[in-house]
């Protein structure tokens, strides 16, 4: 099928070039622009722009872009409810959550500083799909929606946070004339006292959707503004769900709060969607996956090696082989690794396929 003009945001689902939202991009051309990472790893939000297929699967890379959410202290930890705060904002995390060293959020305590990767949601409120340690010292990181804006002050709310922007250099085609309530930014800034209002050294849109009529978009976010199928929004944008296709789930399931991902065309700033997946629905789960597609390196046995970078264990006894066996393992060996969790950074693999 012919390819046309696309974006997708979300997490990467899969490495080898870039897996996003169920559609395998490759990236052999592309620009990359990865922020507050060596490299680009599961978990990590993402917005990819170029051309995809016609059957939304494949995808040719033009630019890859990623860069953090969050970067603070933990506090109001609650490992049963599967939350804790950052700068005031709710992060909550589900299956899909990747933690980069440590087993998951029972492992972050209180006054951790942490970086998370994740996907705005309400005003105040983030979805992790990536939670790593840093140090204390790293400079802050705050996204989310814009609320309270005084231009006149040049001070807005993040959550409960009051941000100033005297001093801060606008990026990414955002100036100080165009910021306005209910825009997604991320905002850097120097350290912070905990009373006065955070100063901010940069602003910037999150990623943004480009408002080109008839563009592909693929978008993975936690839903609000819910009214019907017809419309409701995901990380910011307009959604029409009522011709989509939906898997995941039963129509009755969609609503505030619940995970999903959408593709479709834009039509005068909505995506008309074809495609509607349910990804996590709060308090009843929903499936994860994570892919890799490479060559084995690093082997040290089935419980240690690395595709495309990403450490992986292949030791379970209930690991499925597919055109092989586990002796089969070893350095240079191709293959294709699924699983659906990331434990202290190494991806628990379900199936292992020798290509």
């Amino acid at each position: 099928m012919s390819a046309s003009a696309g974006v997708g945001i979300g997490s990467v689902d899969g490495l080898g070039s870039v897996i996003v939202n169920g559609v395998r991009y490759n990236t052999n051309t592309a620009q990359f622009s990865v922020e507050d990472a060596a490299e680009l790893q599961l978990g990590m939000s993402l917005k990819v722009s170029g051309s995809v297929d016609g059957n939304l699967k494949a995808g040719t890379a033009v630019r890859v872009e990623s860069a953090a959410e969050l970067r603070g202290l933990a506090s109001s930890v609650d490992a049963a409810g599967g939350s804790f705060t950052v700068f005031g904002t709710t992060v909550s995390t589900d299956p899909e959550t990747v933690w980069a060293d440590s087993a998951g959020l029972s492992g972050i305590a209180a006054g951790s500083a942490v970086q998370v990767w994740g996907l705005p949601a309400a005003p105040g409120t983030l979805r992790a799909t990536r939670v790593a340690r840093v140090s204390a010292a790293s400079a802050p990181v705050l996204t989310g929606t814009v609320q309270n804006l005084d231009p006149i002050r040049r001070e807005f709310n993040i959550g409960p946070v009051r941000i100033s922007y005297l001093a801060a250099t606008f990026v990414g085609g955002l100036t100080d004339a165009t910021l306005a309530n209910g825009q997604l930014v991320r905002v850097r800034a120097g350290a912070w006292d905990g009373v006065s209002a955070l100063a901010s050294t940069s602003v910037q849109p999150w990623y943004t959707v480009p408002q080109t009529p008839g563009i592909r978009v693929d978008l993975n976010g936690v839903i609000t503004d819910y009214a019907s199928l017809a419309s409701f929004r995901l990380l910011g944008t307009a959604v029409d769900a009522t011709g989509a296709q939906i898997t995941g789930g039963q129509n009755a399931n969609v609503g505030n709060g619940v995970k999903v991902e959408v593709a479709g065309l834009l039509n005068n700033g909505v995506v008309v969607a074809t495609k509607l997946k349910i990804r996590h629905i709060p308090g009843m789960g929903g499936p994860s996956s994570f892919t890799l597609i490479g060559t084995v390196g690093s082997f040290a046995g089935p419980a240690s090696f690395r595709v495309r970078g990403q450490p992986v264990s292949a030791s379970a006894p209930t690991v499925v082989f597919v055109n092989g066996s586990l002796g089969g393992l070893g350095n240079g060996a191709k293959v294709t690794v699924v699983g659906s969790r990331v434990v202290n950074g190494t991806l628990q693999a379900d199936t292992v396929t020798f290509d």
